[in-house]
């Protein structure tokens, strides 16, 4: 609670809007007991609760980090770049849920082609945004921060750009599955396949160096050089599942 109290004081509008998503992601939640429909070979409540956690936690981070920055218009506009372009995300793919349509890949009608056209473009637009705020950790003094914990936060930031990019890959396909249709069998919940490539592991684990990197950082390394190494290795693992997804090979497949 007090981690959140923190936050609140750090950036308001980021505070409510991961706090709206968490509420959503419950809610979705609930909804799959209830109304569990099936596409795709899992749940239809699964994509907008993996979206809504996802977003509350980007923004929560993104809160705490552009906190360390000098306040300014430019924050203020990041804030609502990234309120209105994930809340349209999380609310069309709810919305296709709740049909059990796809949100994602659907060509089926001009107006499903334009909303995933859409979104692409929203996703685009945060993903900038973000790396926006990575420049401005690279362009602004942060003497009160120690060095190690900056350069984490730079490097979670490079990384998330990179691999949130990495999701025009998928959009080239048309599908996350590599060598199958979507919906072959898959790990629970996540639904990453076991039998073919799937581009969403390495979408996942690179996005995810925004929260671990500094965690570790902080946490456990306390050290620039030892960050350095923990950038590079992970970053190759993200590359190496990318690499074995474009072959076609499952994650248990090595």
């Amino acid at each position: 609670m007090d981690l959140l109290f923190s936050l609140k004081e750090k950036n308001l509008v980021l505070f409510w809007f991961g706090l709206i998503n968490l509420s959503a992601g419950l809610a979705f939640i609930i909804m799959s007991w209830i109304k569990p429909t099936e596409f795709a070979g899992t749940n239809a409540w699964f994509k907008p609760i993996k979206f809504a956690l996802s977003t509350t936690i980007l923004s929560w981070s993104m809160g705490w980090y552009v906190s360390y920055l000098p306040k300014g218009g430019d924050i203020t506009i990041f804030n609502w770049v990234i309120v209105i372009t994930l809340a349209f995300e999380v609310f069309y793919i709810a919305f296709q849920a709740s049909k059990g349509q796809p949100s994602h890949y659907n060509q089926s009608t001009p107006f499903f082609a334009a909303m995933f056209s859409l979104m692409a473009i929203a996703a685009t637009a945060a993903t900038l945004a973000v790396g926006y705020i990575g420049i401005k950790f690279f362009t602004t003094p942060l003497p009160h921060l120690p060095d190690f914990y900056v350069w984490a936060i730079r490097f979670g930031i490079i990384l998330f750009v990179i691999f949130s990019f990495q999701g025009f890959v998928m959009g080239g396909n048309m599908a996350h599955t590599v060598g199958a249709k979507d919906g072959s069998p898959g790990l629970p919940f996540v639904n990453w396949s076991l039998t073919h490539g799937d581009l969403r592991i390495a979408h996942f684990i690179g996005m995810h160096a925004l929260q671990v990197l500094p965690l570790l950082a902080w946490f456990a390394f306390k050290n620039v050089k030892i960050t350095v190494a923990a950038f590079i290795v992970y970053g190759l693992l993200a590359i190496f599942v990318l690499m074995q997804a474009l072959r076609g090979k499952s994650i248990i497949h090595i």
